[in-house]
């Protein structure tokens, strides 16, 4: 009896759907009333939600319209396809959240292996991957159907480490059917350098630039994303070059091993990380009026129930130094940012104007001693002069 029940139920739901759907017919199809296709789906792996489309007519073609496609086994409203029709051919859409709890029913797995090019120094690099099926539901009642049972199959993989500098970093990404496809929650990340240990003030460079060990502080934080990831630094470090490519570089810290003079603050608890460090110069720019570099950061979303497992030495592989083949950048995550740029030392150039004022001293003193001498060898050719005339008088 309550098998029954639960059996009408659900019949009564179905032809609520029928009822509820656009009713669209083949005849306004026209030429795409074909059988369904692979490419019938297409997938935008966004970085704040996930949204399917899927070509309507091979759909109504089969058989049923698109509130008959399930999303995960979902029934609920937020869940369910709508369609569209303003881009040209007529689809049934599905937007979903990033989120474990309201994903609509997709699958949530996170894998690791070990990081190549620019992430080499480390042995763990998680991806996230999201994925779920669409179901056609036959309303046929009876013992036989002659509808075929639609799935569509979506995928999107989603990078938890990222290298970023203090541009805001916007990247969108989509594919088509099957396939499995690439997301980022890249635009969701910025870095922004202050002044204070409050991080409420910008930090302002002039164009003479900023005194040796100023403390610089550094945020790296990420918005609109989901509760369940935390900001983790795994390699902060400056270059010469805006790419890190064949130019000279500094770590400021790297997995277990930081630069004295830096201090991280924040790492891995929250959707925010901070650390400062003290204003430095390249001595290869020791000849330069000023020292420019760019900052760079490697930055890893985790899970926060194992972000602990990060910061844990013991369980990493870790390099107190890297050469400079493994900082090779991608085209995909690599960012030039604005100029770090370092006053010359002062003591230095104090020195500089004081050699300065003493040579000009010097040679103010001999031009002094040459007009003198002149003078004096023009009064005593004078007195020879007079002195000759006389006596031939």
């Amino acid at each position: 009896m309550e098998n029954a029940l639960k059996t009408m139920k659900i019949f009564i739901l179905l032809l609520s759907m029928v009822v509820r759907s656009s009713q669209l017919t083949l005849n306004e199809c026209g030429v795409e009333a074909r059988r369904p296709q692979y490419n019938d789906i297409a997938v935008e792996c966004g970085t704040s939600s996930i949204t399917l489309e899927i070509k309507l007519c091979p759909v109504i073609y089969t058989g049923y319209n698109e509130s008959l496609l399930i999303l995960n086994h979902m029934m609920q409203s937020e869940c369910r396809a709508s369609l569209e029709t303003s881009g040209g051919s007529p689809v049934a859409r599905f937007t979903f959240p990033l989120n474990m709890t309201h994903a609509c029913g997709s699958v949530f797995l996170t894998t690791s292996a070990a990081g190549t090019g620019v992430f080499s120094d480390f042995s763990n690099i998680q991806t996230v991957n999201i994925s779920g099926i669409v179901r056609s539901v036959d309303p046929t009642t009876g013992t036989v159907t002659y509808n075929a049972e639609l799935k569509y199959y979506y995928s999107c993989a989603y990078p938890l480490e990222y290298l970023i500098n203090n541009t805001q970093i916007d990247v969108s990404a989509s594919s088509i059917a099957v396939r499995d496809n690439n997301g980022t929650f890249i635009s969701t990340l910025s870095m922004t350098l202050y002044s204070d240990e409050n991080y409420t003030e910008p930090l302002i460079i002039p164009e003479a630039g900023i005194e040796l060990r100023t403390s610089v502080y550094v945020k790296v934080k990420a918005t609109n994303l989901t509760s369940q990831y935390h900001v983790l630094l795994d390699r902060c470090y400056a270059s010469i070059s805006p790419l890190p490519t064949n130019s000279s570089f500094f770590n400021l810290f790297v997995p277990c091993n930081k630069d004295r003079l830096t201090t991280i603050l924040l790492n891995g608890e929250a959707q925010e990380a901070n650390f400062k460090f003290q204003a430095f110069r390249f001595i290869e720019q020791q000849n330069e009026t000023v020292s420019t570099y760019f900052l760079h950061c490697i930055t890893r979303l985790c899970e926060r129930s194992i972000c602990s497992t990060f910061r844990d030495c013991n369980q990493r592989r870790k390099r107190s130094t890297l050469e400079t083949s493994d900082v090779e950048s991608t085209d995909t995550y690599t960012l030039t940012s604005p100029m770090i740029t370092t006053a010359s030392d002062t003591s230095s150039s104090k020195e500089q104007a004081a050699v300065a004022d003493e040579r000009s001293d010097s040679t103010a003193g001999l031009g002094a001693a040459v007009g003198v001498l002149a003078f004096v060898c023009i009064v005593a050719l004078s007195v020879a002069a007079i002195f000759y005339m006389r006596l031939r008088n």
